[in-house]
Parts: C-alpha cells; sequence; structure tokens
C-alpha cells in the first residue's frame, strides 16, 4: 500500500468518523428540538384551552365546551384533545359530559402531582406526542377560576390531554440532516480528490525512491527517480538519482581495483555492494595476515600461520606445503593436512628428490585439476581417500617457485574452492616477499656460520649453539668428546706451493674430517689450519679410537697439487666433557693443550688429556 492510498484512506476515516459524529449530534438536536417544539405546542393549546373553559363559565355557555374541543382538532397536527375534572370539581359540579371520561393513570398522576407530563409514543405506526396538562385553580386575572369554583387557591380543577403527530417534523429533522450529511459528504470527496492529486508527486517519489533502494541493496544502482516537481520533493528525486550515479561510479571503481589486485573475475548478475564488500573484508584480512608473518621469527612460524589461516579462513582440511630447497634440487614437505610431515601424502613421493616432476615446480603457474583433470601425473591421492581434485599454487620468490601451496576438494567443493582461489592467491602474494626475505636472513646468518671455502661450521657458530649443546648434554646426563686437530707443517705448504695449494688440503681434510664423523656430530673449522670436532654421547676412550682412524686416513691421504702428489700429518688432542672440566670452553681448552702436547711431543699422533698437562702448563 503507497503513501497516496494510506493518506486517502486516513482522510476517509477521518471524513466517516465527522460524519457520523455530524448525524448523531444533528439526530440528537433535531430531536429534542421536535420535542421542545411539539411541547410548547401543547402547552399553548392547552393554555387556550383553559382560558376558553374559564371565559364560558363564567359567560354560561360552560355546555358548549364539547364543540370548542372538536374544533381544537382542526388545529394541523393535533389529533385528540380532551378534559377531565377532579375529584374537587366532580363534587361540585358533578361528572361532565359524556367526552370527559374517566382519567386514565397518566391524568390522575398529573391532577395528584400538579405537573404536566410529556410522553412518545407509537400509534398504528405513527409517531405520537401526548401532552397532560393541570388545570390549577387561581385567583389571577379577569375572569379567573375562582370567581366560579369554590376551591382554594392552587387547587387542581382538571387536566387537559392532548396528543398530536410529530412524524412531519421527524421527516424534516431527517431531510435536513440527510441534506446536511450529502453536503459534508461532497465537500469531503473533493477534499480527498484534491489531496490524492496534491499527495501522488510525494507517493510517486516515495515509491520510486522505495524501489531504487531495494534495487541498490541487491547491488544494481542503475535506478532512476523521476522528478515530478520543482519543490522539495523533486529536490529529493533529484539528489537521490546524484547519490546513485555517484554510489555506482564509485563502488565499479572500487570494485575494478580491487578485482585487479585479486585477480577475481566478475560473476554475472552478482550484487556488486556485497561483493565488493566481500573483498575488501577479505584485502582486510589479508593486510593483517601479512603484518602477522612479518613478525614472525622463522619460515617454519610462517608456513604454520598460512596452514591455519586455511583452516579457518578457507575452511580447507586437505592440502600440503612444499618448499623447494635453495640448491632447486630437492623438494621438503612441510606440512600436510594441517599437521607437519616430512612426506607426501596426496602426491608421489619422487617429486621429493626430483621436483622437475612436480607440474608447479617446473612451470611456475597454477596447475588446476579441476578445469583440467589428469593435468599433473604426479597427483596420486591415497586409494582410500576417493575421488579427489587438486589445485596447486606457487609461491614465487627471487623469480623462481619457493613453494607450492596445494589444495585437495571432493567434487562437490569444486566451485567453492574456484570462488575462494582469488583471495587465496592474495594470501600468497603477501606471503612471498616474507618468505623470500626470511630465506635470505636465513641464508646470510647461515653464511656468517659456515666457512665459505669447507662448507663446514665456524667458530661464530660453535660460539651461539654451545648453549643448546651444553644443555643436551646435561639433560641426558652424557658425554661429549672434544676433540682438537691441526695440520703438520701447513705453512710450508703455502710457503711452497702457494695458498691455492694451502686450499686444496683444507678442502681435503674436510671431507676426510665429515666422512670420520657421525651426522649428528659436530665438525668446525677453528681457524686457519686447525679444527674443532664435538664427538656428541662419546667419552674420551671412544673419541680416541676415531681420533686415531682419522690420523691414519689423514696420514693416507693424497693430494694432487698439479703434478706434483702432496701428503700430510695430523695432530689431534682430545678433552672429554663434563669428564675433565664442568664447562665446555674449559674442555676446549684442554683438547688444545692435549694437542700441544702432540705438537711437542713429534706430531702425527693422538693425545688424551690428563690433568698433569694442566698443572705443567699453568702458563698455556
Amino acid at each position: 500500500m503507497n503513501l497516496n492510498t494510506k493518506v486517502t484512506l486516513f482522510f476517509i476515516a477521518i471524513a466517516v468518523t465527522l460524519m457520523a459524529v455530524l448525524v448523531a449530534i444533528s439526530l440528537y438536536a433535531f430531536r429534542s428540538f421536535s420535542i421542545a417544539s411539539a411541547t410548547e405546542h401543547i402547552r399553548t393549546a392547552g393554555e387556550v384551552v383553559r382560558v376558553h373553559l374559564t371565559e364560558s363559565m363564567i359567560n354560561g355557555v360552560i355546555d358548549r365546551r364539547e364543540s370548542f374541543l372538536k374544533r381544537m382538532l382542526e388545529v394541523q397536527g393535533l389529533r385528540s384533545a380532551r378534559v377531565v375534572r377532579s375529584p374537587e370539581l366532580e363534587r361540585q359540579f358533578g361528572q361532565g359530559l359524556n367526552m370527559e371520561s374517566r382519567p386514565d393513570a397518566i391524568e390522575r398522576q398529573v391532577m395528584a402531582g400538579g405537573r404536566a407530563t410529556f410522553e412518545i409514543f407509537e400509534e398504528d405506526g405513527e409517531t405520537m406526542f401526548r401532552g397532560t396538562i393541570p388545570y390549577i385553580a387561581t385567583s389571577h386575572g379577569t375572569p379567573n377560576c375562582l370567581q366560579c369554583h369554590q376551591v382554594s387557591e392552587g387547587s387542581v380543577l382538571g387536566a387537559v390531554t392532548m396528543t398530536m403527530s410529530i412524524d412531519g417534523l421527524r421527516d424534516k429533522a431527517l431531510w435536513t440532516v440527510a441534506g446536511i450529511t450529502g453536503a459534508v459528504a461532497l465537500f469531503a470527496l473533493l477534499l480527498v480528490l484534491l489531496l490524492r492529486r496534491l499527495l501522488r508527486p510525494i507517493s510517486e517519489t516515495a515509491t520510486a525512491v522505495e524501489h531504487a533502494v531495494q534495487r541498490a541493496l541487491d547491488g544494481d544502482f542503475k535506478a532512476h527517480v523521476e522528478q515530478q516537481t520543482n519543490d522539495e520533493i523533486g529536490q529529493i528525486a533529484n539528489d537521490m538519482n546524484r547519490l546513485l550515479r555517484f554510489l555506482d561510479n564509485g563502488l565499479n571503481r572500487i570494485g575494478m581495483s580491487v578485482a585487479r589486485l585479486t585477480e577475481r573475475p566478475a560473476t554475472p548478475g552478482e550484487n556488486l555492494l556485497t561483493a565488493t564488500i566481500d573483498m575488501v573484508d577479505g584485502l582486510s584480512k589479508a593486510s593483517h595476515f601479512k603484518q602477522a608473518i612479518e613478525e614472525d621469527e622463522t619460515k617454519s612460524e610462517i608456513y604454520q600461520r598460512l596452514s591455519t589461516t586455511l583452516q579457518q579462513e578457507f575452511g580447507r582440511g586437505e592440502f600440503s606445503l612444499y618448499e623447494i630447497a635453495s640448491n632447486k634440487k630437492q623438494m621438503k614437505s612441510i606440512i600436510v593436512d594441517g599437521e607437519a610431515a616430512d612426506g607426501c601424502r596426496w602426491c608421489d613421493p619422487e617429486i621429493l628428490v626430483r621436483p622437475e616432476a612436480c607440474r608447479v615446480r617446473r612451470t611456475g603457474h597454477v596447475v588446476d585439476s579441476i578445469d583440467n583433470p589428469g593435468i599433473c601425473y604426479a597427483f596420486q591421492p591415497p586409494a582410500e581417500a576417493g575421488e579427489r581434485r587438486h589445485v596447486c599454487f606457487p609461491i614465487i620468490q627471487s623469480g623462481a617457485v619457493g613453494s607450492i601451496v596445494q589444495i585437495v576438494c571432493t567434487p562437490d567443493e569444486e566451485n567453492k574452492l574456484h570462488e575462494c582461489a582469488p583471495l587465496l592467491q592474495v594470501y600468497l602474494r603477501e606471503t612471498a616477499p616474507v618468505l623470500e626475505t626470511k630465506r635470505l636472513m636465513e641464508s646470510l646468518r647461515d653464511s656468517t656460520l659456515r666457512d665459505p671455502m669447507t662448507g663446514l661450521n665456524n667458530r661464530r657458530f660453535l660460539e651461539e649453539y654451545v648453549e643448546t649443546l651444553v644443555a643436551g648434554v646435561q639433560r641426558k646426563r652424557a658425554h661429549a668428546a672434544v676433540l682438537m686437530l691441526d695440520l703438520d707443517y701447513f705453512k710450508m705448504v703455502n710457503d711452497t706451493y702457494g695458498h691455492d695449494a694451502g686450499d686444496a688440503v683444507i678442502k681435503a681434510l674436510s671431507t676426510v674430517l665429515k666422512q670420520s664423523v657421525r651426522a649428528s656430530d659436530l665438525v668446525i673449522r677453528y681457524g686457519g689450519e686447525e679444527f674443532l670436532i664435538v664427538l656428541l654421547d662419546s667419552t674420551a676412550e671412544q673419541a680416541c679410537v676415531i681420533a686415531e682412524k682419522i690420523r691414519t686416513e689423514v696420514e693416507a691421504l693424497k693430494i694432487q697439487i698439479g703434478s706434483t702428489v702432496l701428503k700430510k700429518t695430523i695432530s689431534i688432542g682430545i678433552a672429554d666433557f663434563p669428564g675433565d672440566s664442568s664447562t665446555f670452553w674449559q674442555a676446549v681448552k684442554f683438547a688444545d693443550i692435549a694437542l700441544y702436547q702432540a705438537k711437542e711431543t713429534g706430531r702425527n699422533r693422538v693425545i688424551r688429556f690428563t690433568p698433569e698437562m694442566w698443572s705443567n702448563n699453568e702458563d698455556y
């Protein structure tokens, strides 16, 4: 129901109510007027009868009163007239004429009380008005009652009863009320028509604005509100059109900008407002995500946060995160289905050792098996998982694929995955530079902790790692053997054959050292031709066996330098931590003292530290 109809119905209701009140008041007023008029009419007629009877009594023609009463009925509206005598008058003059019959109950009441009575009643379908007026004796005037009647002042001599029809008065009243009501109804009708004409521009403008707003809520800002007047209503229509154009242009620009950022294609018939809000909300969350990962300390924390985002923001439960090794020759599985992993679930494990088998790693493009089933041969979901599709997204770092996000879905989830893919790529674009920064920082840190020529950890690494090493030994209540190693007469190699030959010797020795110990042991280039080995969970006695093996292999090592073959020996000092010392660095010093003893006693030998060496070398 529009505004015009509502206002019209409201005014019609008011008009009907006013007419009903007017009719009620008019009918009441005319009824009161009719009763008052009839009352005065009968009172006048009764007074005429009283005066006539008094004069007739004085003039001696009282016996002619019947003809007078009959003539009274000729008065318009009167239907009956009669006179009844009171008991006092009957005692003086008898019962009177035949027409002066015995009084009825009303007349007796009037004569007893001396007060006139009036009433309305129906008779033969006609509305009648009856008035019974007492005839009271009085000495006032000439002639008067007491000149003939022997009664006291104020006595009731009788009563005059008259009836008259008031249908004529009623009909006139009804016609008058009908005329007034008709005039008022006509005026109200004209007023309503005028009001509807005046309200039409307001109603139509309001309806048009309502439709425009509804279309805007559905994302359509192309609606137009017709300007029908040049007043405030017309200004509202004009301002509404300006607002719609502004919103349409603004949202289109925002939507296109956001779509370019998210690479999200527009969907025909979509709600532009809702789509824009969703995209902006997604970009805001992606911005917060980037801020969070920028404050993470390691790549592992970033991958874990990305995994949580995939589960909570995108509702994905089946996915894999892979990282490409810095040498580009291996892939590492970081997280699978939200859990840390070191293997594949959804792909052929071959991709971990031969990354070229991974299509997204090889091409650097998104691989989508939803649109292109079977596009990647490496995707091999387990049989118990049932039918699955996948989309793999590359994370580009330094112009190459550094990491891979693989999303797995059932056929029922394909559309949902496609819908969230553009926003997911925004997250991955935000992740890429942060991962690259962390990787470079780790590489830089690793380069400061490694000897660039041999690839071994350096002394700085030992300084940073020593607290962890000591805590592990103490926690397990184990021993760690410290070996200090030094090439014999290494300076002669540099002086005789040059530094390139010296570097070749150092590299060859590094290879022997790494091959002679376990992967869990630490091999450190301590400085120049000096090396330090920490054998975890090993006592000094066990270390002596390993040290002797190293000494033998170095002695047998042949290093080709041009046309010359060099052979070198090595001296080794051993100390036990915490067997020889309660502190690690003291154990290193003790191993160095044992190495010094090996040098002093002829080189090319292994010496185990003893307390006597420390007491004999207090100035060491």
